[in-house]
């Protein structure tokens, strides 16, 4: 089904079956796959491909060379109906490529709203990403990566399978994010190291001096104290039950993972 206001160039193939919403544009040589749904206001310039069983929301625009809805990567992918799902207002630039999840793990990559991906970057299989995100050229998230709301991941930057990375952290460019990141975290080098929070990050998000100064003094809790990361962080929770940022750092860390977390030891030499 194509909307009478869609404007779609000559060059481009719509497959039989594809919804296309009010007024989407398509450029020239794009190729829509016949499970794909656009939305209203979807923009693709062109040589643009979008397969699967993909959705992609009002808004979002995509640049040439993007391959979206792509299968899995994974060699135990069952080539069945899974599918990849895009929010709205999303900017997908060139070269992009994002594949469907995998039966085995649910069977969605979910993409939420206000994204931005810049060239070349990568969203692999059964990946869950939140809002207001920024991946930088060539970042590469391997499949099951988290990635929670607001969070900056630096060009080059690539991220191990089945990694959470917290809202607000910051990746610095050419990382190798082998652990969980706890929100707020700034993590640089490779291999990664937690190298302490993002406060220019915490401000702009409107939390206030005198609560970045306690998250501050949770972090040195954590992350100095006597006893192992989670232990340190349990035991100051009752502390900082009004300190919102806090707790959803001490939270992060509670809950549980199938990755270890940074810390400004793990995987610093010397």
């Amino acid at each position: 089904m194509i909307a009478s206001s869609a404007k779609i160039h000559p060059s481009s193939a719509i497959e039989n079956g594809a919804v296309i919403g009010e007024n989407v544009k398509i450029g020239p040589f794009c190729h829509i796959g016949p499970n794909v749904v656009l939305a209203d206001d979807v923009e693709i310039l062109s040589h643009v491909a979008v397969i699967g069983h993909t959705s992609v929301g009002k808004g979002t625009k995509i640049f040439p060379g993007a391959v979206i809805g792509g299968d899995s990567q994974s060699v135990h992918h069952s080539a069945l109906n899974t599918k990849l799902v895009i929010g709205e207002n999303c900017t997908i630039r060139e070269g992009v490529t994002m594949n469907t999840g995998t039966v085995e793990h649910g069977g969605a990559t979910i993409v939420g709203n206000n994204n931005l991906f810049l060239a070349y970057s990568h969203v692999a299989h059964d990946c869950r990403l939140g809002n207001n995100i920024i991946l930088s050229n060539n970042v590469m998230l391997a499949g099951h990566v988290t990635v929670e709301d607001r969070a900056i991941l630096g060009g080059g930057s690539a991220v191990h399978q089945f990694t959470r990375i917290g809202r607000q952290a910051f990746i610095g460019g050419l990382s190798a994010v082998s652990y969980d990141v706890i929100p707020y975290g700034m993590l640089n080098g490779n291999p990664g190291v937690l190298s302490g929070l993002n406060v220019v990050g915490m401000t702009r998000a409107g939390i206030d001096r005198p609560a970045i100064h306690r998250v501050r003094r949770c972090y040195k809790q954590i992350f100095e104290g006597d006893g192992s990361i989670r232990a340190n962080a349990a035991a100051i929770r009752n502390e900082y039950l009004d300190c919102a940022p806090a707790i959803e750092i001490l939270d992060f860390i509670a809950a549980e993972s199938d990755r270890a977390l940074s810390s400004p030891n793990r995987g610093a030499k010397g």
